[in-house]
C-alpha cells in the first residue's frame, strides 16, 4: 500500500480513475470486520500501552517504531487508521501521513506528540488528520477520539456509497427484461452473488455484461466495498500492468509517484476485467499468478501486497476456442470459468424489447425535458421485427437519438435512422443450398454487407462501429480492408 516512507518526496494526493465507482444497496449492513489500526511510535513504553488498550477495545492493532518500519507493514496490505508520532527516529509523522492520504485517503490519520504548536497541528489538519492529540494525554480520551474517527470514517463512506445507489440502481432492478432467458439469468445471479467465486460473464458487445457485474457486486456481502472496472482492450500491456497492480516512483519513465493499482483500490471489493479475451498473453501470465497467490507486486517494487477481491471478467470473444487456438491460456479459462453466465443477445429476446424501449424513452425524455410518452404502433412493431445486431446499446442510442428529434408526444416511425427502415433490416435471406453454392462466400457477403451497416449506422464513427458488431477497433480496420469497406452512400 505504501512503498518507501524512508525515502519518498512529497507527492500530491492520487486521484481515482474515472472507471471506478463505489455502488451499495439501499438498507445494507456494514460488513464485519474487525478494524485494523497502525499505531507508530520511538518510545517503546507509548507504543506497547498503545497496543494493549486498542486491543482490549476490539480492534486488531499492528505496531511499528520507524518511518521503515511503517513503510513494511504497510506494504502487506491497507489499514483503517493509523496513530503516528510525529517525533520519529528516522524522520516524522508528518510524511507518513501526507503519503498514507495520497496512497487510500480513506484511511483515518490520527498525529500525536510532546511538542505540540500550532503550526504542526494546522499542518497535520490541512493533510487531512482526522485529529491531533499532545502528549501526555488521557486513554479515555483517545478511545473517544479512535471511536468518533472510525465512526466518522464509515458514516462519510456510507454516504458516499448511498448517493451512488440512489444516482443509479446497479442491483437487478437496473437490467430490465421479462423474457425466460432473464429470469434464469436473474436467478443464476441472485444464486451466486453471496459466494466469493470468479464469474465469467459471456456476452455480445452491448448485451449489459457490465450492468450484470454490478449486480452481483450489490447482491454480494462486499457491496459496502468499491468495485473496480477497467477494459483490458483500452490499455496496452505495459499499461495494463500498471493499472492493475500499480507501480513504484520511477519504475518507467513518467512513474512521477508511487501508484497504488485496481487489484488494491478493490481490496475487499469486486474487481471486473471487460474485455478480458483481449489481454496479452504475458499480461495473462501475471493475472493467473495474482489470482492463485492473492497478492501482487507493484511494478518496479520487490514487495507484494496481499489483496482480497472477488474479480468477475468479462469477454465477448469465445475463449474456449481461443484456448484451442493457443491464444488464451487454458489455466486461465479455467481459473475465471468457476461460474459462467450468458447475457442473451436482444434478437434473441425480443419480447422485452418494448419494456426497453419504454425505459429508455422515460428516462431521455427526462433528462430532456421533453413531452414524449410513447411509440407510434408501427415505429414499435419496427423496433420489435429488428434483429438488433448491437443489442441495448444500440436500442438505447437510437431510443435517445428518436427522443431529441421528436416534435410530437409520440415517437413517428419517420424518427428512426435509415438502417432500421429498409425492408431488410435487421435480417438476414437464408440462401438456397443448391450445387455450387460457397458457405466462404456467402459468409463473406454477410459479412461485409453488417460491416457497411454498422459504418453507415454509426456514420463513419469506427469505434461505434465496433461496438455494434461486437468486435474490437483492430478487427474493424482488418475487415475493412479485407472488403475495401468505407462508409457507404
Amino acid at each position: 500500500m505504501i512503498a518507501r516512507l524512508a525515502e519518498a518526496s512529497p507527492s500530491p494526493r492520487s486521484v481515482a480513475p474515472a472507471w471506478v465507482s463505489v455502488p451499495t444497496a439501499l438498507g445494507s449492513v456494514p460488513r464485519p470486520v474487525t478494524d485494523k489500526i497502525l499505531v507508530i511510535d520511538d518510545e517503546p513504553s507509548m507504543r506497547e500501552m498503545l497496543g494493549i488498550m486498542l486491543r482490549k477495545e476490539g480492534f486488531d492493532v499492528l505496531l511499528a517504531e520507524s518511518r521503515a518500519m511503517a513503510a513494511a507493514v504497510l506494504s502487506r496490505g491497507p489499514v483503517d487508521m493509523v496513530i503516528t508520532d510525529v517525533k520519529l527516529p528516522d524522520g516524522d509523522g508528518i510524511e507518513i501521513l501526507r503519503h498514507v492520504k495520497a496512497a487510500t485517503a480513506e484511511t483515518v490519520v490520527i498525529v500525536m506528540t510532546a511538542f505540540g504548536s500550532t503550526q504542526t497541528a494546522v499542518a497535520a489538519l490541512k493533510l487531512g488528520a482526522q485529529d491531533y492529540l499532545i502528549k501526555p494525554f488521557d486513554i479515555d480520551e483517545l478511545k473517544i477520539v479512535v471511536r468518533s474517527a472510525l465512526h466518522k470514517q464509515r458514516l462519510e463512506q456510507e454516504n458516499i456509497q448511498l448517493k451512488a445507489a440512489l444516482r443509479s440502481q446497479q442491483g437487478l432492478d437496473r437490467i430490465v427484461g421479462a423474457s425466460g432467458s432473464m429470469k434464469r439469468m436473474f436467478d443464476l445471479i441472485r444464486s451466486i452473488a453471496p459466494t466469493g467465486s470468479t464469474v465469467l460473464v459471456n456476452g455480445e458487445s452491448g448485451t449489459g455484461k457490465e450492468l450484470v457485474s454490478k449486480a452481483i457486486h450489490v447482491l454480494s456481502p462486499r457491496r459496502d466495498s468499491a468495485f473496480v472496472s477497467v477494459n483490458c482492450a483500452a490499455l496496452p500491456e505495459n499499461l495494463l500492468e500498471s493499472e492493475l497492480f500499480g507501480h513504484m516512483k520511477g519504475a518507467f519513465t513518467d512513474a512521477h509517484q508511487t501508484k497504488k493499482g485496481l487489484f488494491e483500490t478493490a481490496h475487499r471489493g469486486t474487481l471486473m476485467l471487460d474485455e478480458v479475451g483481449e489481454m496479452p498473453v504475458p499480461m495473462q501470465v501475471k493475472l493467473l499468478r495474482a489470482l492463485q497467490e492473492k497478492r501482487v507486486r507493484r511494478v518496479g517494487a520487490t514487495e507484494e501486497v496481499e489483496v482480497d477481491v472477488r474479480l468477475i471478467a468479462a469477454t465477448n470473444r469465445p475463449l474456449e476456442a481461443m484456448v484451442r487456438e493457443r491464444r488464451f491460456r487454458e489455466d486461465l479459462f479455467y481459473r475465471l470459468n468457476v461460474i459462467p453466465i450468458n447475457v442473451p443477445p436482444l434478437r434473441e429476446r425480443r419480447e422485452d424489447v418494448p419494456l426497453l424501449a419504454e425505459h429508455f424513452l422515460r428516462a431521455f425524455a427526462q433528462e430532456m425535458g421533453k413531452n414524449v410518452t410513447g411509440f407510434a404502433p408501427d415505429a414499435m412493431e419496427r423496433l420489435s421485427s429488428y434483429a438488433w445486431p448491437g443489442n441495448v446499446r444500440e436500442l438505447e442510442n437510437i431510443v435517445e437519438r428518436a427522443v431529441a428529434l421528436e416534435s410530437t408526444n409520440v415517437i413517428q416511425l419517420a424518427q428512426l435512422p435509415e438502417s432500421l427502415l429498409s425492408p431488410a433490416a435487421g435480417t438476414a435471406e437464408t440462401p438456397a443450398l443448391t450445387e455450387g453454392f460457397s458457405l466462404d462466400s456467402h459468409l463473406s457477403s454477410v459479412e461485409a454487407d453488417l460491416l457497411r451497416r454498422a459504418l453507415q449506422q454509426s456514420a463513419g464513427d469506427r469505434g461505434m462501429a465496433a461496438r455494434l458488431l461486437g468486435i474490437t477497433p483492430r478487427s474493424l480496420r482488418y475487415l475493412m480492408s479485407k472488403h475495401q469497406t468505407g462508409v457507404a452512400p
